[in-house]
């Protein structure tokens, strides 16, 4: 069977986020309070924006290209059905991410090394992304394209707040490994199927289960700064998204 781009989203991304939007088991303000309401639709404008002009670049160059048929309509060199995954990604993590807060507490002691060693990490993963782009070899490029552009994002979060992450070290496990996993198979049905193909010449030709390395990557990585980025907003937001804020503006003044 022959599947559009569109029809990709009506079968694995769409479904789970319904589903998961209609069984959250409280409301969403019951996870993180008012920030729980303010961190899904903030993270995905960030993603949008960050992710744009990297996946234009890489269409444009011909990292991955696209089925003929299999998309509605392109702005710039991206089908919309792509600028929909910019969304649906984070929505899809991010519910993910509620449902297992609003039924588990994690309590552990928070220490000050995983910020340095975390942030170290991401930081040397990034200059390793960027010797690839620049190296000239042609299959390193889309990898190197992915751990140069995700990584001081990861860096930066271990910075901001290592020891707070290291607290959640059980919830990012469960809440990265199980997405990210949906999305692998979910991608290597794609790839399967013609919907988006990914360049020969600029992978290293590693393909566990169908699935190229690269891919594996780009989902492992963008499932970390989705988890992060929310754990990290609902225990550290400014105070205008706090629920002492809203009390703040509710008490009337003397």
């Amino acid at each position: 069977m022959t599947l559009s781009y569109l029809a990709f989203h009506l079968i694995f991304t769409i479904p789970p986020i319904l589903l998961m939007a209609a069984t959250i088991p409280r409301p969403l303000a019951g996870v993180g309070g008012k920030r729980g309401l303010w961190a899904l639709p903030l993270l995905c404008v960030i993603a949008f924006t960050y992710t744009t002009p990297w996946d234009n670049y890489l269409v444009a160059n011909e990292i991955w290209w696209y089925g003929e048929n299999r998309v509605l309509a392109t702005i710039g060199y991206v089908p919309v059905e792509e600028y929909a995954f910019f969304i649906l990604q984070p929505i899809l993590t991010g519910l993910f991410l509620y449902h297992y807060l609003s039924r588990t507490s994690e309590t552990n002691a928070r220490i000050e090394a995983p910020r340095w060693i975390g942030s170290g990490f991401w930081l040397a993963v990034s200059g390793l992304g960027w010797w690839m782009i620049v190296s000239g070899i042609d299959a390193l490029l889309y990898m190197g394209l992915i751990i140069g552009w995700a990584g001081p994002i990861l860096s930066f979060l271990w910075l901001y707040d290592g020891p707070q992450l290291w607290q959640y070290r059980r919830t990012m496990l469960v809440t990265v490994g199980i997405p990210t996993v949906y999305l692998w198979v979910a991608d290597a049905i794609a790839i399967h199927n013609g919907i988006w193909t990914i360049s020969p010449q600029h992978t290293v030709g590693v393909e566990p289960f169908g699935l190229p390395v690269e891919e594996a990557t780009f989902f492992l990585v963008t499932n970390l700064m989705v988890v992060k980025g929310i754990l990290l907003f609902l225990d550290s937001a400014p105070a205008f998204f706090s629920d002492e804020a809203v009390s703040s503006q509710q008490t009337p003044a003397r």
